[in-house]
């Protein structure tokens, strides 16, 4: 078995961007109310034209470009998504036909919020057992696609994009570039969240989100750092979930890592699901806010109350 890395990061939002202030026209809210409660101001809107397969492509073309690859050099293509309309061909394989791949594996995973760390794990795994050579891992999600806009204590929240990593072998022997997964769910409570019905809404129970998120999952993440032998006060970044900069914080805060960089891409993007946090960590590293091989813990949770972390080392 060799060890693992992310090669190489990419990102990509619609060019729509819808403000608090334009939702205050379309529903009972305001700037004030959602800022507060959430710490939103935008978010990024895809059209009726531009399909989920379409953003993870565009996030993926850039992250193969960043890494130096060809196309045809991906042997396995692994898309986070759970707004995917259509079940085959997967969105996935929809992916490898707009980027013109050779014949890669192609596979879809639903873990919703946690779905882009529970692929990096599964790409991990696949890599370190001979499996495949070089994996496009991506989260997508066009969360508007399922919101209902009439109902404030949701619409709020969400909004579109994808992130994508190239997962490589590396057999120098450092520090592993991918760390050991950590990864589980609350089946009782899957509830709490959730993308179903005819047509398909996005619906939760914020407050029970809230309570679980932020002290249940703290310890988890500490467990994370400790499978990866690493303390949280030597991380140099965290990327949890985009969902809600007041749970964000204090999870953060409670994980101990005072002296990483927490990414709050939250503030200018939503909520965007599985997309979140492959899109905030493609951002800190194009910022250069943190440098090539520096830790970071990149941690999912939510939808059936999900959650799967591990720490990476950047790109």
């Amino acid at each position: 078995m060799t060890g693992t890395r992310i090669a190489a990061l990419g990102h990509y939002q619609p060019a729509k961007v819808l403000t608090n202030h334009d939702l205050a026209a379309i529903v009972d809210t305001s700037d004030e109310w959602i800022s507060s409660r959430v710490g939103i101001r935008t978010r990024h809107v895809a059209g009726p034209d531009e399909p989920v397969d379409e953003l993870a492509a565009q996030a993926g073309a850039k992250a193969l470009a960043a890494a130096g690859l060809a196309p045809a050099d991906i042997d396995l293509v692994l898309v986070a998504t759970s707004t995917a309309v259509d079940r085959s061909p997967n969105t996935a394989a929809r992916v490898a036909a707009r980027l013109s791949m050779g014949s890669p594996a192609v596979m879809d995973l639903n873990v919703v919020c946690a779905g882009f760390t529970h692929a990096l794990a599964t790409a991990d795994h696949a890599v370190r057992a001979g499996s495949a050579a070089r994996a496009l891992v991506i989260g997508a999600d066009k969360m508007t696609a399922v919101t209902d806009w009439a109902d404030r204590s949701t619409c709020v929240l969400v909004g579109d994009g994808a992130g994508a990593a190239v997962v490589v072998a590396d057999e120098t022997g450092g520090e592993p570039g991918i760390g050991p997964v950590l990864w589980g769910s609350v089946p009782e409570m899957g509830h709490a969240v959730r993308i179903e019905g005819t047509p398909s809404r996005f619906a939760q129970e914020g407050q029970s989100v809230y309570r679980w998120a932020t002290t249940q999952l703290p310890p988890i993440a500490r467990k994370v750092c400790e499978r990866a032998g690493i303390a949280p006060e030597d991380l140099a970044a965290v990327v949890l979930h985009q969902a809600n900069l007041r749970i964000i914080e204090p999870v953060a805060q409670k994980i101990g890592a005072i002296n990483a960089v927490i990414a709050r891409d939250v503030v200018v993007s939503g909520n965007t699901s599985a997309a979140s946090i492959p899109m905030a960590l493609s951002k800190l590293v194009d910022r250069g806010e943190v440098e090539s091989g520096a830790p970071a813990l990149l941690f999912g949770f939510g939808g059936n109350l999900s959650y799967a972390g591990q720490v990476i080392r950047c790109p």
